[in-house]
């Protein structure tokens, strides 16, 4: 009562001020102050994951692997921890954590992961990072079951690699459409975090098409269900039963899980499988542009109303891009009719376009929009930049356990360069992430493929000269090249 006189005497103080007449009604009513249109009500109901983790568990999968030497997946998709620029980028972590047991190198190492069945015939799905490495994996069915598996293609870029074992009739999961997902909407896993089997957990989509450090063409989907070691290689499943993503990072201080999970969207994997199972391989479009971010400083300087867009601040020389006339201050606001808002959205959309296709690119330039229509090239295959990251050549050769780049044509320089290192003769000797290798005993090294032959040419149990180029300046270390027996 209180405060409806209160509410009286301001609204005939309102009315005197302004000379508004002033019914009894509205004096006595609030209703005219205040919106009086009903909430939205929310049901809180959690829903009940019984039933659905009851249909899925059985083509849930958990992946045992062993190798002589610590699996590449320790480095592999691992942030450079110098990067200034992803101050954030150390946190983002892959799994397994392969554990190293006692008695050295000598002994095998083993790690652990998830996977999921997709065909009845033994197909199934688990992450890249999973099986890198690995010289033995083993597949435990839902009902004890246990098979050797076979790597029938894999692929570091969207982190995915597809299996095979022999075996059939067996359960599979339905691929569902993570374009349905809603931020917001539950979701669940099924897995085995730590090598517990069969663990379901549950959360929220809490944001979608995010973009992780050093994964160019993945849109992640982002969660807060709990993911810890082991569920790697996952499903994540919508409340339909069907699998819209594949679970592959966490964002973590202390290497568990802190409440951020990233999966890999399933029509994402369901095309690199695809590509996998017929090729071995997959193809990505390739513009040869670098890009940056647009923020309110630089839309005001391009002219442009709001930022968005992919500024381009580098083309290739001799790239799809250049031959399109695509020049650097160029800001893409659309690909092929889909708008693009911020740079992010644009590497996936041209990876998952094939090689030779022709695409429109919408862009400002000088304040004006244009289109230009691009014809897409490939994306340099990472098999041709990949030094034994995986298992040991067949040739005999040494392993250098490092991943490497050929550098971006136009530039004058020569050498190639080091984007991960693993344990091995190249880590002995000192190589790190960020070396440019110049030449290797004593021959120049014009590319990737170049250093394949002169690792396989190397003299074994010999010491060579490895030159690299570092914070600008040069310099010689040793390599120890293995004798025969004790290659790979």
């Amino acid at each position: 009562m209180r405060f409806s006189s209160k509410l009286r005497k301001l609204t005939f103080a309102v009315a005197l001020a302004t000379g508004t007449a002033v019914l009894a009604t509205d004096i006595l009513s609030p209703a005219w102050a205040f919106d009086t249109s009903p909430p939205v009500r929310v049901e809180m109901t959690i829903p009940d994951f019984s039933a659905l983790v009851e249909q899925n568990a059985a083509a849930v999968v958990n992946i045992t692997v062993s190798g002589k030497d610590q699996p590449a997946a320790a480095w592999r998709g691992m942030p450079d921890l110098n990067d200034d620029n992803n101050p954030f980028a150390p946190f983002f972590k892959r799994f397994p954590m392969p554990k190293m047991p006692h008695g050295g190198k000598s002994q095998p190492l083993q790690g652990m992961g998830s996977g999921f069945i997709i065909s009845s015939d033994g197909y199934l799905i688990t992450n890249h990072h999973v099986v890198d490495g690995a010289d033995k994996i083993s597949v435990k069915l839902n009902d004890k079951r246990e098979f050797p598996a076979k790597v029938i293609g894999s692929d570091p870029q969207s982190d995915i690699a597809l299996l095979k074992i022999d075996a059939k009739g067996l359960p599979t999961v339905t691929i569902g459409n993570p374009g349905d997902l809603k931020v917001g909407q539950w979701v669940f896993a099924i897995g085995a975090p730590f090598g517990l089997e069969r663990t379901a957990t549950k959360g929220i989509v809490s944001a979608l098409g995010r973009s992780l450090p050093n994964d160019t063409y993945v849109p992640f989907i982002q969660t807060d269900v709990p993911i810890n070691p082991g569920n790697s290689g996952g499903p994540l499943f919508d409340l339909s039963g069907q699998v819209v993503g594949i679970n592959s990072q966490i964002f973590s201080r202390s290497g568990g899980y802190m409440g951020l999970s990233f999966a890999i969207p399933a029509d994402v994997a369901m095309d690199v499988v695809a590509q996998l199972k017929a090729d071995g391989r997959v193809t990505r479009g390739w513009l040869g542009i670098t890009l940056q971010e647009v923020t309110q400083d630089l839309a005001r300087s391009f002219n442009l109303d709001q930022p968005r867009g992919a500024l381009v601040s580098a083309v290739n020389a001799d790239s799809p891009a250049a031959k399109a006339g695509l020049k650097p201050g160029d800001v893409i606001i659309a690909y092929a009719g889909k708008p693009i808002v911020d740079s992010a959205d644009l590497p996936p959309l041209v990876g998952s376009t094939k090689p030779n296709a022709t695409q429109t690119l919408t862009i400002i330039r000088e304040g004006k929009q244009q289109e230009i229509a691009v014809t897409l090239g490939s994306l340099p295959d990472q098999d041709q930049n990949e030094l034994a990251m995986g298992s040991a050549p067949n040739d005999g050769s040494p392993r250098l356990n490092v991943l490497v780049a050929d550098l971006p044509p136009g530039q004058g320089e020569e050498g190639v360069r080091v984007q991960q290192v693993g344990p091995g003769i190249a880590a002995e000797a000192g190589v790190q992430p960020g070396d440019i290798l110049i030449s290797l005993n004593r021959q120049p090294i014009k590319s990737t493929s170049q250093l394949q032959q002169l690792v396989k040419q190397l003299p074994a149990g010999k010491r060579v000269p490895l030159l690299v180029k570092r914070d600008g300046g040069s310099l010689y270390l040793a390599l120890e090249v293995p004798a025969k027996d004790q290659a790979g």
